[in-house]
Order: structure tokens, then C-alpha cells, then sequence
């Protein structure tokens, strides 16, 4: 493994010979580059998946799967990219990296992908990618340019590239995750937004001690120009009335692969199981169990699934070793952003804090928060199958 980039815990899970959920690896994740992006800029491969739906079964760990940038054409990847910090004394004009802005090319061995340069030893060049990319800040700084402005994101931060343009700058050094799933540009290397669907832009009413998730989406609307097509508190956020304090924010569905390029998603109907072939990112905050725990039965949790949409997700049982079992067909990538929480699994369960991540394969499990604070956790959720 590389010495260079923060190790990262990864769990993976799956199915024992009687079906029961239960951790099949546990540790840094293996597939470390420490300098796959230039001096400083290195990434860690987490999952890669070859076509859609997913496998959700087998004994190989694909998280070593080889991929080429920007992925598996009928797939996709999971990865943590990270940079160091541009020191005080940095001098552009003795940066060998330095890459001056050119006119758009398509990138040498890697599919879907075009440059337009611009890049140094503590950014990006300016590129675009025919994929559907979930951005997830985790620690540290990053700067989104686009053609249209710059943003700032910090931990916590979600944005969703829609086959954009953009250009990343990191002065201070920055962790980041990156679910990235193949796209079609109907329109060649233009990749331009197709349709008009109105972008949501509403602020709902939060639970107390419920912090908003900021999503950014972007795209480009014409040939050569990303631009911002929102920039605010995720909009569509279902709670729970027995778990106060609990709220699920949605932030994007795919619903084909590959993806489409589109202004929005979130009219698309609100189940926690994505569409056939597709995707859902989703932000929960998980209150402490301590506020409901023995205030919660069958009805509760039967309300709470039918208001999700997905009453067949529930595994309820006055044996499980939680209220909120549930078992979808998804492959999930689950990234702990604040606090701590416990995966409940049939047969252990697993304590994790912030900056560990999750890789469910269809498994049955519940998240049960012990502590005093809220958790947070970031789900991708992708169609799957055995």
C-alpha cells in the first residue's frame, strides 16, 4: 500500500452460507496510488463495477478491479482522491507540472474524457467526463471551477457533476470521495443538457440539531461551457416521526446506464431503492437511538418504510437485533461524514467513525447510533444483482 495517503478503513460485506449479512473484509482499503494524479495527488480505488446492475455476490474484492479513467463504460467506480497543501513558498515558474490552458482534446487511453489543461501541482486540469459523478467532501478544501464561477466546498459538501467541465484547485489540501457512473452524451464530445426539467430549489423545514446538506449541480448547457444549475440545501428530505431528529435528504437518481445528462432528477419517484439499471445518493442523519429506543414496534417501522416508498425493504422481527432491519438489492457506498454509528449485521456489528466507508452487497442490516450526537452518513445506493 501507499505510505503517501490517509489509509482508509473500508468494510465490505455479504451473505454467509444460510443468507445472513456478515463483514467479509475489513481494513485499508488495498488499491492505493499515492501519486496517480502528479507529486502530492494520489487516490485509493474503493469498488469498481463492470456493468449495471451491479454483482452483488462473489469471493473477489473489486475494489482491484482495473478500470481506465473515466471508468467502465456500462459501470462505473468508487474512489478517494487526496492532495496535500500548497506550501507558502510555491512558485508557479519552477512547477515542472505546470500545463498551460489549451483548446479541448481528448485525453490519451482514457474513455469519455477530454482536456483542456490549465493544471499544476495543486489542481486538476480543466477536464470532462462522460459520467454522472457524486462528489463528497470529507476533509479539508477544494475549489470548483467552472466556466461560469468558483466554488468552495468543505466537509460535508455534496456536488453533482452532470458530465460538466470543471477544474479543481486544492491550496489547502483536501479528502474527497467520488462515486463516478457511466453516462451517454447523445450529442459526441459535447456532452450538452438534454431536456428541461426545472431544477428543485426548495428549503424544506429540518428536524432540530439536523444540519442541511448542500448540493451543487452542474452542467453544460452550451459547447465548451460548464455552468452552476443549483447551489443550495438539498431539497427533497424525508423524516421520521418515531426517530425525531431523523431526516434522509435526496440528492440525485440516475435511472438508466448508461446515466443521462439532465438538469434533475429528484422528480423521479422517492423510494430508497434506485431504478432499474440506476442510482440514488442520498445524505441521513441518524439521531441518537437513546430517543426512541423502546418507543418504537412494528408500526413504526412499517409507517416509516411505507412513507419511504419501499415497504418491502423492511426485515422486521421483535428478534432482530434492531427495529430498522432492512434488505435491499442495491450495492451501497456508505461513507461516514460526522459522528459514530454501529452496522448492525446478523451475525456482528461493526463500530465506525467518521472518514470510514461501507461497501453493503444486498445484505441485511440497520444503523444504530449509541453515541450522544447525531450521525451522519452518505449512501450511493446502486440497482444490484445476485
Amino acid at each position: 500500500m501507499a505510505t503517501g495517503l490517509t489509509p482508509i478503513r473500508r468494510v465490505v460485506t455479504g451473505n454467509d452460507a444460510r443468507g445472513h449479512s456478515k463483514v467479509v473484509w475489513d481494513g485499508p482499503a488495498p488499491n492505493a496510488h499515492e501519486a496517480s494524479m502528479g507529486t502530492g495527488r494520489g487516490h485509493t480505488d474503493l469498488w469498481v463495477w463492470l456493468e449495471s446492475p451491479a454483482p452483488l455476490s462473489g469471493n473477489y474484492d473489486d475494489g482491484k478491479l482495473e478500470y481506465a479513467f473515466a471508468g467502465p463504460p456500462e459501470g462505473g467506480h468508487f474512489r478517494v482522491v487526496e492532495s496535500r497543501a500548497r506550501p507558502p513558498d510555491y512558485d508557479p515558474a519552477t512547477d515542472q507540472s505546470v500545463v498551460p490552458a489549451h483548446p479541448p482534446k481528448p485525453r490519451p487511453r482514457s474513455r469519455g474524457t477530454w482536456d483542456r489543461g490549465g493544471n499544476n501541482a495543486y489542481s486538476s486540469p480543466m477536464h470532462k467526463t462522460e459520467t454522472v459523478d457524486y462528489g463528497i467532501m470529507l476533509a479539508g478544501e477544494r475549489e470548483l471551477i467552472l466556466d461560469d464561477r468558483k466554488l468552495v466546498m468543505k466537509p460535508g459538501d455534496v456536488v453533482v457533476q452532470v458530465g460538466a467541465w470543471h477544474q479543481w484547485v486544492m491550496p489547502k489540501g483536501a479528502r474527497m470521495a467520488f462515486d463516478m457512473i457511466a453516462a451517454r452524451f447523445v450529442d459526441g464530445p459535447q456532452g450538452l443538457a438534454q431536456g428541461n426539467d426545472k431544477p428543485m430549489r426548495a428549503a424544506p423545514r429540518l428536524p432540530a440539531g439536523v444540519k442541511p446538506t448542500r448540493r451543487i449541480v452542474t452542467i453544460d448547457r452550451v459547447p465548451g461551457k460548464s455552468s452552476l444549475v443549483g447551489d443550495g440545501p438539498a431539497p427533497d428530505v424525508r423524516t421520521d416521526p418515531a426517530r425525531p431528529g431523523y431526516a434522509c435528504a435526496r440528492l440525485w437518481v440516475t435511472d438508466s446506464a448508461p446515466a443521462k445528462i439532465v438538469f434533475e432528477t429528484l422528480h423521479l419517484p422517492h423510494t430508497l431503492e434506485p431504478p432499474e439499471k440506476g442510482t440514488v445518493c442520498r445524505v441521513v442523519t441518524f439521531p441518537p437511538d437513546d430517543g426512541w429506543k423502546g418507543k418504537v414496534g412494528a408500526t413504526q417501522v412499517q409507517e416509516f418504510f411505507r412513507a419511504m416508498r419501499s415497504p418491502g425493504a423492511s426485515t422486521y422481527s421483535p428478534l432482530a437485533p434492531h427495529p430498522y432491519m432492512q434488505k435491499t438489492r442495491t450495492l451501497d457506498f456508505c461513507i461516514v461524514l460526522e459522528g459514530e454509528i454501529v452496522l448492525v449485521l446478523d451475525t456482528q456489528e461493526v463500530k465506525l467513525k467518521a472518514g470510514e466507508i461501507v461497501i453493503q452487497r444486498g445484505t441485511n442490516h440497520a444503523w444504530a447510533n449509541r453515541s450522544s450526537h447525531p450521525a451522519v452518513v452518505a449512501v450511493m445506493s446502486h440497482d444490484g444483482k445476485a
